[in-house]
């Protein structure tokens, strides 16, 4: 195992395409990853000439309950050739870029799982979720709020646009756990529009939302992918992104997509779990929504409790359980003043909760609560109070969310 040179990448990306299938990326998708990558941070494994197993990772900024952006390493590009499995491959890998993210004082690692049990077994914790809606237009109607009708909608390229989306992005990544404060390079991939990944939809456009000054308040992002039966047109909506800043301007995005001629479905496949749309639809059935998995996060050093705020004031003393990261095993004693800020260090003090770092990395961006984790035996309350008492204070006021991978 070593540090891939920069001239290795492309072999290097190319074994991580081989162990996920085999189906090469686009070309523009390998030069975008290759211009963010660090190849610094770029394992690999060899037998012999042979590379057979890859780890990346991205140096992200993640927003946490509070509001903070608290570095996190994005764990990319894990993958193990076909014919090296189950041999230790994997967790040789995770073992030293934990090592390196501890060394290199990032508290989080991050992810997005091609399979969740995989990393469990190495102390991540799923903490986001993903709402997919695939709405019947035909019979599905918006009650929009009063302001809707004076938002002013311009239809504009993706790539003109950037800078005025961007400003809405980064003035609601704050606002909402598990979006991250995209660094200079990571505005391009979510408009990269590679022809080969279109799925036979349009190339992508962009609709934005001003307000009567021409400020840029919202923006939506969608492909139409025509479609025809015997009955006549059947096209349909796939929405990549949706962001505003208030909800007029939120509820006019949505009506306009609901609204594209010879298109009967919306689709959005990666929304927030509590997003105002469920409210504003009048028949959520025929929605069709659907949650799945999104982020998965690790604490790599508790010292990042210290750096969200919480709900509500607290003294509890936790036990920790981690035997793949040892330094974070025993009892932590985790005190929030009365301002949401929080002390978490090391004591002899009996404990009042137990549990392992993966419930803990699932309960960080508030998203999951400890009382729920604990019905499924998974945190255990060893004094009567302490499990209500620390749920009400990771909770948070909205759903964490992450907007994109990476």
């Amino acid at each position: 195992m070593r540090v891939i040179q920069a001239d290795e990448w492309d072999v290097w990306y190319g074994q991580l395409e081989l162990a996920f299938g085999g189906v090469p990326e686009s070309p523009e998708d390998q030069e975008l990853y290759k211009s963010l990558a660090d190849t610094d941070r770029s394992l690999g494994v060899w037998d012999g000439g042979a590379r057979v197993g890859s780890a990346g990772a991205f140096a992200l900024r993640l927003s946490v309950p509070g509001g903070a952006i608290v570095p996190a390493a994005g764990v990319t590009a894990v993958g193990v050739s076909p014919t090296h499995r189950r041999r230790g491959v994997l967790t040789s890998l995770m073992r030293r870029q934990l090592d390196d993210i501890r060394a290199g004082g990032e508290p989080l690692a991050v992810l997005t799982a091609s399979d969740p049990a995989i990393y469990r077994r190495f102390g991540y914790g799923t903490a986001t979720y993903a709402l997919a809606l695939e709405v019947d237009t035909t019979r599905v109607r918006l009650s929009v709020p009063p302001g809707t009708d004076a938002v002013r909608l311009r239809l504009v390229d993706p790539q003109q646009a950037l800078a005025d989306c961007e400003r809405v992005y980064a003035a609601l990544a704050p606002t909402r756990p598990g979006m991250l404060a995209r660094q200079p390079g990571w505005e391009e991939l979510p408009v990269l529009d590679a022809p080969s990944a279109r799925g036979g939809g349009s190339a992508l456009k962009c609709v934005v939302a001003e307000r009567e000054d021409g400020e840029v308040i919202g923006y939506a992002r969608y492909r139409v992918k025509p479609d025809w039966d015997q009955t006549g047109s059947d096209g349909k909506v796939e929405v990549s992104d949706l962001d505003a800043l208030d909800p007029a301007a939120c509820a006019a995005l949505w009506r306009y997509l609901f609204s594209i001629d010879l298109t009967w479905t919306v689709r959005a496949p990666r929304r927030p779990v509590d997003d105002p749309l469920l409210h504003l639809v009048s028949d959520i059935r025929r929605s069709r929504p659907r949650t799945r998995d999104a982020l998965h996060v690790r604490l790599v050093d508790l010292a990042a409790l210290e750096a969200r705020t919480y709900g509500a004031p607290l003294d509890v003393v936790v036990a920790v359980a981690d035997a793949f990261c040892p330094w974070n095993e025993g009892r932590w004693r985790l005190v929030v003043d009365d301002k949401g800020a929080a002390r978490c260090t090391r004591t002899e003090e009996p404990a009042e909760l137990e549990m392992s770092v993966r419930e803990l990395g699932s309960a960080y961006l508030g998203g999951i609560a400890l009382t729920s984790l604990a019905a499924a035996g998974l945190v255990r309350e060893l004094r009567p109070g302490a499990l209500t008492e620390t749920s009400r204070a990771f909770a948070g006021d909205v759903a964490p969310w992450l907007p994109h991978v990476f």
